[in-house]
């Protein structure tokens, strides 16, 4: 799963691991080759470059046209019984596989499917075949339709995509098996020579090691000023004897690094016909996996952006809905009885609207079933200095507002089924940091509101982590590691594991 994968001990920072896409895009084009960032077969600066592209194409392109004939024979029977059909329709059927076949290799080109970053995972790439075939599904159809072509059966052409989808996704697995088979032999490693001995350089070098399938090999390091140290070859005046001696293939330059002594290295590397790359400054870490975009021509390293892009939001919307229907629909009964014995056990109302603090620090109603005292908010403050958690967040354990059946529902987080109607109206999702109360978000330093860059939800990382963990900054760094390594499959990871803390009773 992209992402993280949940833990139950404390989070720990992201591991060095230099943003190999970023220093592609900042490559040095007065090298012998403009190279990517990430290892590349068969891209600009693999071996072959255009060849070995086409050749990938045209693989692509008969891969459809055998999956077009692979359907056709299960679907028909041997050759001969094809003859029974009608000419326009097998006529209909071989154009559909052509021009399908045509749409795929475009598309997949746009894709960028036709390099092969090594950084690149197999899951990454097989969505990103999806997403091809997918767009060229899309233009067939529009195409199909505006031509009024239809002689072709919904159910063949569905056969084709699925088996075509499968295939683009296969050989490109055995592609990726054999030169990882071939980088852990040995074969096709470049060398690599690293100028700059402190915390980008040693952890790109770092990075690199445990990382094998890139296909790099550290040899040492180069020092700005005369150094001594673990691998240190010597200083950058040093240059031309250590790439000669080592067989260096490629460098890396790592900040900080004067841009004069820059420039003097890219005339030297020029001279030698070794790659040159350069990392830029990443600002302690800030930077690392950082997208990097062009204005007017100027690279721009982009730090910070929106923590679920628009498409992700988008998806993540439609899920919500999805669900909390579906919860409202299987529990309005066990909400109507529940709430008969909220009235029941005590004097109030059955429902509870507490006003919260949700995202970009909008207030908004969130309803539960009444777990406490009628009085309950004129009692808080008198309470606090009771608060047996650490920070802004307010929770006693033993709360003398807590009715008796107010426990229970607490224990089973009964309580919080209302608000499915919050998620269905947009207040709330269903995987997201807590809603804090507002006088609790009053409370918040600076740093605290990075978790208001999110809908607040039904459940989140800490509550299937660290629910008993009294300490807020706990709470605040899982919410933080969920908003930076947001996913689809986190959120659905979340809710699955949600499910045995409810059914054990955990909560409070």
């Amino acid at each position: 799963m992209r992402g993280i994968s949940i833990q139950r001990s404390a989070p720990r920072p992201a591991p060095v691991e230099p943003p190999y896409d970023l220093a592609s895009e900042l490559t040095i084009a007065t090298t012998s080759n403009w190279s990517s960032g990430s290892r590349v077969v068969g891209g600009p600066g693999g071996p072959h470059g255009l060849p070995v592209q086409t050749a990938y194409a045209v693989i692509d392109y008969l891969a459809v046209c055998l999956s077009g004939a692979l359907v056709l024979y299960l679907q028909y029977g041997i050759l001969p019984s094809f003859a029974a059909i009608r000419p326009l329709a097998q006529h209909a059927y071989f154009a559909f596989t052509f021009l399908y076949a045509i749409l795929v290799v475009l598309s997949c080109a746009s894709q960028d499917l036709y390099r092969t970053p090594r950084d690149r995972g197999v899951l990454e790439e097989s969505l990103m075949v999806v997403r091809a075939t997918g767009l060229a599904t899309i233009v067939l159809v529009l195409f199909l339709f505006t031509f009024d072509l239809r002689g072709t059966s919904r159910i063949s052409v569905l056969a084709v995509i699925t088996v075509s989808t499968i295939a683009l996704s296969g050989w490109r697995y055995m592609k990726r098996r054999m030169i990882l088979n071939r980088t852990l032999r040995g074969i096709g490693v470049s060398r690599v020579l690293i100028v700059g001995a402190g915390a980008t350089g040693r952890g790109l070098a770092a990075c690199l090691k445990d990382h094998p399938h890139l296909g790099y090999q550290v040899q040492g390091f180069l020092g700005v000023e005369p150094m001594s140290g673990p691998q240190i070859l010597g200083t950058v005046d040093d240059l031309r004897r250590v790439v000669l001696e080592q067989f260096i293939d490629e460098l890396f330059l790592t900040p900080p690094i004067d841009r004069e002594v820059v420039k003097q290295l890219v005339l030297e590397t020029r001279q030698l016909q070794v790659d040159l790359k350069i990392i830029p400054d990443l600002y302690d870490g800030l930077g690392w996996r950082a997208p990097l975009h062009a204005i007017g021509g100027f690279p721009v390293i982009q730090l910070r952006e929106r923590p679920i892009p628009g498409i992700g939001a988008a998806a993540k919307r439609v899920t919500d809905g999805v669900f909390a229907i579906i919860g409202l629909t299987l529990t309005a009964p066990l909400l109507a009885v529940l709430a008969l014995l909220v009235r029941i056990d005590s004097p109030g109302p059955a429902f509870y609207a507490s006003e919260r603090v949700g995202y970009k620090g909008r207030r908004f109603r969130c309803w539960k079933l009444r777990t406490m005292s009628a009085d309950a908010d004129l009692l808080k403050e008198a309470l606090r200095k009771d608060n047996e958690r650490e920070g802004p967040f307010f929770k006693i354990k033993n709360d003398p507002r807590v009715t008796r059946l107010g426990r229970r529902l607490r224990q089973f987080s009964l309580d919080e089924l209302p608000q499915l109607w919050n998620v269905l109206c947009g207040d709330m999702s269903m995987v997201g940091p807590r809603p804090h109360p507002v006088d609790d978000v009053t409370r918040y330093s600076v740093e605290h509101l990075r978790r208001l860059d999110v809908k607040p939800g039904l459940t989140g990382l800490w509550q299937v982590t660290a629910r008993k963990d009294p300490s807020f900054e706990r709470n605040l760094a899982l919410d933080l590691e969920y908003i930076d390594n947001w996913s689809p499959w986190l959120d659905l990871e979340i809710l699955f594991r949600s499910v045995p803390q409810v059914l054990r009773g955990n909560g409070e």
